[in-house]
């Protein structure tokens, strides 16, 4: 297999048995060499002093009165926050561990950068070994924001920072004003369409995030999330799952869902309790599946034998936030409900 999302770190991280993922100290001295947490030209002695003793030693305790000694406030905040984040991963055995922690216990004063990085960390293992091409770039929904069009039967995902940047740069192709119009620049983008599940192109080029995938019913791509979300939840939670992509949902007796996006969630609870939803609402809708668990004992009785659905919708400026989280708190479990 071909090594993907080389930028996420994950050769700078150890496993467990189970594949999990134990962090190292170059792990968080990839961290800190973000530029968000490399001390500026202006700043301080104490902050660059703070700075190096950290590259030496990333996870050694800090004192207060070694934050209180820096002159910027900001400064100051910003290394409480990142400290804050490090001692709440570090408690856990495994960053998988960590990433459930940190959402059942809420993620409140967390840097979204900082989730985002964690996240791709745990997908990554996630997807370790999978050979098709069209999970892996479903899989990157999980933690890359992106941008939905519908052209010619197609129905199109293409990263949203990869559209800025290029229609910024008048990068020019046929998909751009498609995927761009919803917010962006006016002007066209040169993207492809993932066309095959030889996972060798899309690695070369999986950190560029530039592959549209095409999740239209019946393409290999709406199969692709399926698949995605299988491997994420049976790496992170431990629950043999299988999804199945369908149309619609048609069951009269319909007692679970999870939206994957607050847009999803508003949308499907609305459908659940029988309000009322406009058609150009329900149009938001992109991608509906049907999980089942392999393990019914783990499964809260009232939903036992029932499938649970999952809805994954745009917003009405055609963005699409995968929320991945939702599946740690939102499916029916025994032990997650415990757990919270």
């Amino acid at each position: 297999m071909p090594d993907f999302w080389v930028a996420s770190g994950h050769q700078l991280c150890e496993r467990d048995a189970a594949g999990r993922l134990l962090a190292t100290p170059d792990l968080w001295r990839a961290f800190l060499a973000r530029p968000e947490l490399v001390p500026p030209e202006e700043a301080c002695d104490a902050e660059r002093a703070l700075h190096l003793s950290l590259l030496e030693d990333p996870v050694q305790p800090v004192p207060p009165m070694a934050l209180a000694a820096l002159t910027d406030p900001d400064a100051r905040e910003n290394w409480q926050v990142f400290l804050a984040f490090r001692d709440r991963v570090t408690a856990q055995p495994t960053l998988e561990a960590a990433w459930l922690a940190l959402y059942r216990g809420g993620v409140g004063g967390v840097p979204p950068l900082f989730l985002q990085m964690l996240t791709q960390l745990v997908a990554r293992a996630a997807l370790e070994g999978v050979g098709d091409a069209f999970a892996l770039r479903a899989a990157e929904c999980l933690f890359r924001p992106q941008r939905a069009a519908i052209h010619h039967g197609a129905l199109l995902l293409a990263d949203e920072e990869v559209v800025a940047l290029r229609a910024q740069a008048a990068d020019l192709g046929p998909l751009g004003r498609l995927l761009s119009e919803a917010g962006a620049p006016a002007r066209e983008v040169e993207l492809d369409v993932l066309g095959e599940a030889d996972p060798a192109p899309y690695a070369a080029r999986s950190d560029a995030h530039d592959f549209v995938l095409d999740i239209a019913e019946g393409r290999p791509g709406q199969h692709g999330m399926a698949r995605a979300l299988e491997r994420f939840i049976g790496h992170v939670l431990g629950e043999g799952v299988t999804i199945r992509p369908v149309p619609v949902i048609e069951d009269a007796a319909w007692s679970w869902h999870v939206g994957l996006d607050g847009e999803a969630t508003s949308i499907a609870n609305d459908l659940w309790h029988g309000t009322s939803v406009e058609q150009a609402r329900l149009a938001r809708i992109l991608w509906l599946g049907v999980l089942e668990f392999m393990d019914g004992t783990r499964v809260l009785p009232r939903v036992a034998g029932r499938p649970v659905y999952l809805v994954l919708a745009m917003d009405a400026a055609q963005r699409v936030r995968m929320k991945p989280q939702n599946l740690a708190t939102g499916l029916p479990l025994i032990a997650a409900e415990a757990a919270l």
